[in-house]
């Protein structure tokens, strides 16, 4: 089965998924009374607790929950250097307030891991829950208001290439009167002064949320906040509308030990980017054994799966395995996918700084139906079509 069938499997079953969010939009997890989400809430009767994550070949001993309507309150940060379709290097940080106020720093980078500030972005505004989402179970529609936009040149690379991105109407931004170090204001509602939809930045990544708390087996928390994916094109960016999750980020008081980058995140300002300190790679670099998910996994699409890879260096050969499930804690199983098939090593991306680059193909890949709804649809479907 080459890859273009096996997407085209998968995103087949999209329908089936959105048929089935529209049949438990009744269900007790989905009844959230709207006017819950007028004001955070720190009161433990305004929640609904979701089931306990039921995976246990994931996580040893950790009981996972979910609040909802999320709490947001707080400062959440990156736990590493995040990679975004570019590719982008950056990490974040975000403190939400009772007042529904939110301020947005993201720190970009010219390398993979971090070390090398290119320039920050500081957003202001307002954040505003409205509802559970129908398409996403256990995530939460947002919406949110720009207030100000501003920008932080750290090297002249950047200065460069955004001077090339930005009209030189936006706020000065020529190439001769950019300053390292000094803010620039991309956006203000109120002035009526808007450079985004040049620079394509958008913050559609807050129109999803979800919050999880891992109760860890020696007492202590770990709480993440999961936002909204962001398109793999670019130019799409501005009005994509999210359906997975990206790297979480964890709460700057709750997160897991030891973890280098939070403190510098939560000590870090737009002239004062964090730095993070240097990984040494990996080498020689191979793939050899068994790799498995660390958490049930949002993807677009509505799909939540946890994903079991087996690789032999030897033999050139791969197998994966993909558990799907209905719901956000991968509790309820519907469709296993088995793939394998082989693979080659290529060179050292040319991309991705430390990246390597692999050839994989699909010979072979079998599906087992766990429950009636999928088992439906895969029955009516064209006679001989399956496996094509």
């Amino acid at each position: 089965m080459s890859k273009g069938h096996f997407t085209r499997l998968l995103r087949g079953l999209w329908v089936l998924w959105l048929w089935q969010a529209d049949l438990v939009s009744g269900s007790t997890l989905w009844e959230v009374p709207i006017d819950l989400f007028g004001s955070f809430s720190n009161h433990t009767t305004s929640l609904e607790w979701e089931p306990q994550c039921q995976y246990p070949h994931l996580q040893d001993g950790i009981r996972i929950t979910a609040d909802i309507p999320p709490r947001l309150e707080g400062s959440w940060v990156s736990t590493r250097c995040e990679v975004r379709p570019g590719p982008e290097f950056l990490t974040r940080s975000y403190t939400f307030y009772p007042s529904r106020l939110f301020k947005a720093l993201q720190h970009y980078y010219t390398d993979s891991g971090c070390e090398e500030p290119a320039y920050s972005l500081v957003v202001r505004g307002k954040l505003r829950l409205r509802q559970a989402s129908w398409i996403t179970r256990g995530a939460t529609k947002t919406e949110h208001h720009l207030h100000k936009v501003g920008i932080v040149i750290h090297s002249p690379g950047a200065m460069h290439q955004l001077a090339a991105r930005l009209p030189s109407v936006c706020v000065g931004l020529t190439l001769g009167g950019m300053v390292p170090g000094r803010l620039y204001e991309l956006y203000n509602a109120r002035a009526g002064r808007d450079c985004l939809g040049a620079s394509g930045y958008s913050m559609m990544e807050l129109g999803l949320v979800r919050v999880e708390t891992q109760h860890q087996p020696h007492g202590g928390l770990v709480q993440e906040l999961f936002l909204g994916d962001v398109h793999t094109d670019w130019t799409q960016r501005t009005y994509y509308r999210p359906m997975g999750y990206q790297q979480p980020l964890q709460n700057a008081m709750h997160h897991i030990h030891p973890c280098p980058a939070c403190a510098l995140l939560f000590r870090a300002s737009e002239q004062r980017p964090p730095v993070l300190p240097h990984v040494p790679a990996a080498t020689p670099l191979s793939l050899d054994g068994r790799w498995v998910s660390q958490r049930c996994e949002a993807r677009p699409a509505v799909l939540f799966l946890t994903r079991d890879f087996t690789f032999r260096p030897d033999e050139h050969s791969w197998e994966g395995l993909y558990r799907h499930y209905s719901e956000p804690t991968c509790s309820q199983p519907t469709f296993t996918l088995r793939a394998s098939g082989h693979y080659a090593q290529g060179g050292p991306s040319a991309k991705v700084a430390g990246g390597t680059e692999f050839v994989f193909k699909v010979t072979r890949v079998r599906v087992t139906v766990l429950e009636g709804a999928t088992a439906r649809v895969l029955n009516e479907t064209r006679r001989g079509s399956c496996g094509k």
